[in-house]
């Protein structure tokens, strides 16, 4: 009974050690999402805990002997060889092979738009930079300095010039 009691509650105690919540809390935008999440959490955890709790205990062994003093030695003899015939059925798990797959998956492309929204974030912090700074100068700065930075604009504008268009 102690090896598979143990195993159980080994897995259970690295899997909430190496589950970064505040991680993935970080990345939930709605708060629909940040509900469904706590509960995931505070289930997770109540779930760890019945398994750290009822099953890192070890049953106490039959004081046989005991029983014997006051019982029919023959009834207690018939009811420890029952107690010892009895097996118990190994755990197989079929639920982890089949969604590990899919869980995997979902880390993979979790990572994927984790790095896209880091890059989105720094091209947005640039731009953002980038307006202040043009807020900061708009009122003494030229059009040659404008055009300097957005050259695409100038080549419209001497496009539209030189074809004539001015606009309407």
């Amino acid at each position: 009974m102690s090896g598979p009691g143990k195993k159980v509650v080994d897995v259970a105690f690295k899997a909430s050690k190496n589950i970064d919540w505040e991680g993935m809390a970080k990345l939930l935008v709605s708060d629909q999402a940040r509900k469904e999440f706590a509960t995931l959490r505070r289930t997770f955890d109540e779930v760890n805990s019945t398994l750290q709790t009822k099953f890192s205990q070890e049953p106490e062994p039959i004081n046989w002997e005991y029983y014997r003093k006051g019982i029919s030695s023959r009834l207690v003899d018939m009811y420890k060889e029952a107690y010892e015939s009895v097996e118990i059925p190994k755990f197989v798990d079929t639920v982890t092979p089949q969604y590990k797959p899919k869980f995997d998956a979902l880390l993979v492309e979790l990572k994927e738009a984790e790095e896209k929204s880091l890059k989105e974030s720094e091209r947005l912090e640039k731009e953002i930079a980038e307006v202040q700074e043009l807020k900061q100068k708009i009122s003494t700065m030229t059009a040659d300095e404008y055009f300097k930075k957005h050259p695409e604009l100038k080549k419209k504008f001497d496009d539209e010039i030189r074809n004539d268009y001015w606009g309407y």
